[in-house]
């Protein structure tokens, strides 16, 4: 990729106690870009993210936010720095209103106008969360709480936003609408967005620049034009019925890719 990037991963080994989930992983996420992981179940994609985002420390390799290392630093710090983490499955803060929950993806700010405007901002992006301002977030419906999950990552005013699977168990409909918000904040804010998902249809026709992870390792990596076009990606990603079990298995006998 030839654009200047703002976050690089370069060599990154990570474990969960002995067991190693990630493998000498590099990628590069360009400023101002989206750029996706594709994966599938247990192939380190949230473990990268998690790498990143300061949540666990790698035992090897680097992590540079803007040329600055970042690797092993504390998550609020890395936070400070201007990157914003949503996690899988919708953490939201359930006894806290929709606005408190904004105002906690605040907490760092302390200029109260622009806090103002940025709440308004993303009631702009999603309308609904404006109709249940002062209801408690777990009452809310999965869609909506990960609407707000995105919305309070989006109140740091982040330079990188990372997400890991937004459509996961959300209804069709509700994924395009996500991802259509995920493409107007791209568009409108210039956030660089890495985005985790196992909906590779969606991830590809979304991002710019593609990363297909498998047993840890990078196994190929293209823009999303040619990772859409590729006979691979079609037959063990985009195929009908091929994500299960019998389609793992024939992915990871492949020998033609590096």
């Amino acid at each position: 990729m030839s654009d200047e990037p703002i976050l690089k991963v370069s060599n990154v080994e990570s474990y969960y106690g002995p067991i190693m989930a990630i493998r000498g992983v590099s990628l590069a996420l360009p400023r101002g870009k989206i750029v996706t992981v594709l994966g599938a179940n247990g192939a380190g994609k949230t473990t990268i993210l998690k790498t990143i985002s300061g949540v666990l420390d790698p035992a090897k390799g680097s992590v540079e936010l803007e040329g600055n290392q970042i690797q092993r630093m504390d998550a609020d710090k890395i936070v400070r720095l201007g990157l914003s983490h949503v996690p899988e499955g919708r953490e939201v803060f359930p006894f806290l209103s929709v606005r408190e929950n904004l105002q906690m993806g605040a907490y760092l700010r302390t200029d109260k106008d622009g806090v103002a405007q940025d709440i308004e901002r993303v009631f702009g992006y999603f309308p609904r969360l404006k109709e249940r301002i002062d209801q408690p977030a777990g009452s809310l419906s999965g869609g909506e709480q990960q609407m707000l999950a995105i919305s309070r990552a989006l109140m740091n005013r982040p330079k990188v936003l990372l997400l890991d699977e937004p459509s996961l168990g959300l209804s069709p409909l509700l994924v395009k609408e996500i991802f259509a918000i995920i493409r107007r904040v791209n568009a409108e804010q210039g956030v660089s967005i890495l985005l985790v998902e196992q909906n590779a249809k969606m991830a590809l026709e979304t991002a710019d620049y593609g990363y297909v992870l498998e047993v840890g390792r990078v196994v190929m990596d293209d823009t999303c034009e040619k990772l859409l076009g590729s006979k691979d990606i079609q037959e063990f990603y985009l195929g009908a019925s091929d994500h299960g079990a019998r389609g793992e298995r024939r992915w990871k006998k492949k020998k033609t890719w590096r």
